[in-house]
């Protein structure tokens, strides 16, 4: 499913129209967004926890020249699904 598949299915079960839904998924992804990157964790009860992991700085080696390069740090997005996801997908 892409994005546009999920606008649909937003639009015909909320019964409104598909530019509406394509402004509410635009929010919702916004402020999910927002929230990551102000270092909040986002909690969707039922469905998972959005958060930010801390990659510490490392040494890492070219594999065409063996050669090392310095992997700086960084932060990631995580997604940990919640016991209803799971559920409804096994």
């Amino acid at each position: 499913m892409n994005k546009n598949d999920l606008i649909a299915k937003v639009a015909d079960g909320a019964d409104i129209s598909k530019a509406d839904a394509g402004n509410a998924v635009e929010a919702v992804l916004s402020s999910i967004t927002a929230a990551l990157s102000g270092g909040d964790d986002v909690r969707l009860v039922g469905f998972g926890t959005f958060s930010v992991a801390h990659r510490a700085a490392s040494e890492g080696r070219n594999p065409r020249t063996g050669e090392k390069i310095q992997i700086p740090a960084s932060k990631n997005p995580k997604f940990k699904a919640g016991k209803q996801l799971k559920e409804a997908v096994n």
